[in-house]
Parts: C-alpha cells; structure tokens; sequence
C-alpha cells in the first residue's frame, strides 16, 4: 500500500531539517575567510548557469521571458554577492565606545525558505546565498509548479558550496513540496527562522507558525507621471518595467496615473512603445478573463500582452507590448485596479499632483500597502511630497518599478524579497539580505559606575584595526583572545572551534560556544582570576 503524499512530504521536511541542522553545527564554526570562500563559490557557479536555469524556469512555469530570467539569476548571485561580500558575519563585528561596547555575529540556524513559481530559481539562489554568508543552513520549500528549477538551481549552489568546504547537507530542498509537508517545515524544531515569499496564505501561515518570520506583501504599484516628467522616459520607464519577464516581480508597475495636463502625450508616446489601449467592450473581456472580483486568474500571470489579448477573445497586432485599459474607480468595482503581475495596466487620468497622489494612495490601500511606488517628475518638492506621506517604503524615482524596488537599477539592497513593513503586514519595511539573517550579540562593560573599585573597564586593548571595506582586519579579536586563553590555560594545544559532535561529552557549551570543555573553561577562569 502507497503511502499518502502529504505524510511523505511531511516526513521528508523534517528528514531534511535534521540534516540541515547537524551540517549547521558544524558550518558555525567556520571562519570569515571559509564562509566568504564557500559563498564566493556559490555565486559563482549560479552566475555561470543563469541561462540554463533561466530556461528551465520558463519551461517549467511558462511565466515570463528567458531573457529575463537569465538577468534575474545574474542579479540574485553576482549582484547580491556585491552588496554582501564585505559584510562581517563572524565573530567580533563592531567596536563602539573605545572597546566598551563589542557586537559580535552568530547565526540563527536553519532558514525554512519559501520560494515562489513566479521567481523560482533566482529566489533559491538568493535565499541560499543570503543564508549562508550568515553561516546558518537552509531548506528550502518550492512551489509545486516549480520543483525542478527550484531543485535544479540549489543543486547548481551545493556542489559549489560542498566544493569549497562546505559540510554536506547545509543546503536542503523538498522534493515533495505539499500544504503540509510545508507547514510541517515551519513548525519544525530545527528551524529558526522563516523566509517567506509567495502567495500571501502562505506568508500569512509563515507569521502564524510561532516561529520568527520575514515575509512579502503584494505589490500592486502605481506609477504616476507628473507634469514636469519627461514624458518619453517616464512612458519607456514603465513599459520596461511592466514587461520586464511579463511582470510577474512584485514590484512590477500595474497602473500609471496621469497628470490630465499631459495625458495625450502620455497615451501618444505609449503607442509607439507598442501598448494598446482597450476599448470598453475589450475592457470587459479582459476584466473577464483577468480576475474574479479581487482575485486573479493565475492562467495570465507572466504571459504576454498577446496572448492575454487572445485567452480574452480579441485580438492586438504581434506587435503589442502592453494592454492598457482606462479606467475611473479603484476597488472590486473595477477588476483591474488589481496586481496584474502581467503586462496590463490600468490607466487613470487625475486633475493635477494633489489628485494624484490620493489615487496612487487608493491603490496602494487596495492591494499593495507598504510595497513600492514609483514617481516620474522633476519637481522636487513634491518628490519629497510623496515620499513623506504614500504609503509605500519604496518609492523609486525616474527608473522603472519593478527593477528599480530590487535594487538593479538604483542603490537600494539587491534582494528577491521585499518587505512592506508593518502596514504591509511584515516585520521588516527593507528588501531583505544578509544582515538580517544573523543574531549580534552584544558585550557591554560598565559606563556609569555604580560601585568604586579597580575592574577591567574595556577592552580596548584589544585592537581592531580600521580598515575600509570591512571596518575591521580579519579574526584579530578571535586570533588574540584565543592565543591569550591557550597561554593563561597553560595549554596551547586547546582546541577552539569544535563542533558539537567533536566537543567532549562533559562540555555543555558546545553548541552556543567555542567547544572548550566545561573543565577547560573553568582552568581559563581560575588563572584569569589570580
């Protein structure tokens, strides 16, 4: 008799959790120099694969454009390599306050990653990569749509990582990714932390695990041109950014709202970027076909204006680039003012920037709260006019949305999740990346004395040297306290670093310290007290 699926993917994610765990307590240890070498290599290899991936994403899923994808999988290992490879996430971090004040990074642990069938090897090889630098281990839960990319792309970033010294087993994918084989991975007592990006039940399943929890919100972005844009870029803008892989990111423009004084320039220079603007009874059809209320037809996410045009029952030239349909209201009222994440605009039209900037609020509220907006204007004040007061905790200027809010085309951090803060329902209003997914930890000496008495103050003695990129030289806290300890211990053949199953058995600090035995610590603290 077969076993159900649901109870093989249940035991299969906390197969995985366990193992990803024992590599973890090992990885924790690693030095600086190892994890970045580890992680170098991850990136590496997923940079070199990009096309191949690319193609099995698009194959797998029939979202998006190939091309695409192929600059997604290059921007979520190279570009995001960039934004991290100088960031410290072992051992002493940061020195304030003369030596008085030390951060130190530790891990978390294991990272239950949630990938979606939209973005679905450019995100596994985000989430790993991100993971990783923070020497936690990951597993990673695919979208049924997408195991084989999913899957595929994490094999392309283990072997890397194994290459390079990496303990096997640190990466983990399911196989068998089900409802509760991933609600399985979510309660698992291995898991520290949850990564979680997809359809909102399953973030919102994320937040009410019990675990700590990073998710995303829905997009829904308006882009709103003012008068003082430059209406040919602002129009090129936010046709690149709507089509860019058929608009399935989340950050993706899904409506353009337009200062009435320049709307027929808008419309015009729209048209020879290839869009076509519905008439009321292709309006109908569309809003058919698109969504149910306010909910969307999956069938047209990521697919083309053509085709879309065609599953509704008219026809566009092979030519056309976005379908733009005018429109009044913003609600259940009017289907389209919903996240498309396809290349289909809604177009409003507003008396001036105060009018536009309610509109761009309405649909923010309706679908999209804390996420992105885009502005395209040249007047500065009410630039910072919108930045204080929409609801949006990125609003990217002049540059298209949806590769604008993940940090390709402007200097926010390169990442694949993006959290709308808590009006979006997250923890976090940043785009996710490395420094979020390690604990500081924090020593502290006495600033304001409460009792007189002669007592170490700090530890400034202990130098760490200023350097540029990393604010500190490698291991100089690590290597000097470690060669004090073995001289004051009278034995420099103490091993430091040992993993969990390595420390002796009467150690009981193995697992939240360096493995020295309780015997041996309490050496070190008798002689550190004479």
């Amino acid at each position: 008799m077969s076993l159900d699926k649901d109870l093989l993917s249940i035991q299969e994610a906390r197969n995985l959790a366990s193992q990803a765990k024992q590599a973890q307590l090992e990885y924790k240890h690693f030095s600086q120099e190892q994890v970045d070498k580890v992680v170098k290599a991850m990136v590496d290899a997923g940079y070199n694969e990009a096309e191949r991936l690319a193609k099995m994403a698009y194959e797998e899923t029939g979202f998006g454009k190939v091309s695409d994808k192929i600059i997604k999988n290059q921007f979520g290992t190279r570009d995001v390599w960039n934004s991290i490879k100088d960031l410290k996430t072992v051992g002493v971090i940061e020195v304030r306050s003369n030596g008085k004040i030390l951060k130190i990074a530790e891990p978390m642990g294991i990272v239950a990653a949630l990938v979606p069938s939209t973005n679905p090897t450019s995100t596994a090889m985000f989430k790993a990569i991100i993971s990783l630098k923070c020497r936690n281990g990951i597993v990673v839960s695919p979208h049924p749509k997408a195991v084989n990319c999913t899957k595929e792309a994490l094999k392309v970033v283990t072997e890397a990582a194994e290459k390079a010294g990496a303990p096997k087993g640190l990466i983990q994918c399911l196989s068998i990714p089900t409802l509760e084989g991933t609600d399985a991975l979510m309660h698992d007592k291995n898991i520290a932390v949850i990564l979680a990006t997809g359809g909102m039940p399953m973030v919102r399943a994320a937040y009410s695990s019990g675990k700590p929890a990073y998710g995303v919100g829905a997009g829904n972005v308006p882009a709103f041109i003012e008068k003082s844009a430059n209406i040919e870029k602002a129009v090129a803008d936010i046709v690149f950014g709507t089509t860019f892989d058929n608009g399935v990111l989340c950050s993706s423009e899904q409506a353009i709202v337009v200062d009435r004084a320049i709307s027929e320039k808008v419309k015009e220079a729209a048209k020879k970027k290839g869009c076509y603007f519905v008439n009321a009874d292709e309006k109908k059809k569309l809003e058919d076909k698109i969504a149910k209320g306010a909910k969307l037809n999956a069938e047209i996410v990521g697919k083309s204006a053509v085709w879309i045009a065609n599953y509704a029952g008219f026809s566009v030239p092979e030519t056309t680039t976005v379908l733009i349909a005018e429109c009044e209201v913003v609600g259940k009222k009017e289907p389209l003012s919903i996240e498309k994440l396809s290349p289909v605009l809604a177009y409003y039209t507003v008396d001036g920037w105060m009018d536009g900037c309610h509109k761009c609020i309405e649909l923010l509220e309706f679908g999209g709260i804390g996420h992105t907006l885009a502005i395209h204007s040249n007047d500065k004040d009410i630039i910072m006019k919108f930045a204080l007061e929409k609801p949006a905790f990125r609003i990217v200027v002049n540059t298209p949305s949806s590769v604008g809010a993940v940090g390709y085309s402007t200097d926010l951090m390169p990442s694949m999740t993006l959290g709308p803060g808590t009006w979006g329902g997250s923890i976090i209003s940043e785009n996710v990346s490395a420094m979020h997914l390690m604990n500081v930890k924090t020593l502290a000496f006495e600033s304001r004395v409460i009792n007189q008495g002669n007592s170490l103050t700090s530890l400034e003695g202990y130098s760490a040297v200023s350097n540029a990129k990393t604010g500190y030289s490698e291991g100089s806290f690590t290597k000097q306290i470690e060669e004090r300890l073995r001289a004051r211990a009278g034995n420099p053949n103490i091993e430091f670093g040992k993993t969990e199953a390595q420390a002796k058995p009467e150690s009981k600090h193995a697992e939240f310290g360096s493995g020295i035995s309780e015997t041996e610590i309490k050496k070190i603290m008798k002689e550190f007290s004479k």
